[in-house]
């Protein structure tokens, strides 16, 4: 494992005091938006890269592809 990054630190550095839960709630929507509007970008540039289509959605969407559990004998 690697040890925090300047960044890391910094924002450590910034929250290091009592913060009302309220705002804690804030600051995690605050994170999670970031997060998502980055992980839907990243979503959106594959999928123009690789030219994936809405049939391949469907299609994938109609194929069950996940290994099915093996029974155990009781």
């Amino acid at each position: 494992m690697t040890g925090l990054n300047d960044i890391q630190i910094g924002l450590l550095r910034m929250f290091d005091r009592k913060i009302p839960d309220e705002e804690v709630l804030e600051i995690k929507k605050v994170l999670v938006d970031h997060l998502s509007n980055k992980l839907f970008d990243e979503v959106q540039r594959v999928v123009a890269t690789k030219n994936i289509s809405k049939e391949d959605y469907l299609s994938l969407e109609a194929n069950d592809l996940r290994t099915k559990p093996k029974k155990i004998d009781e």
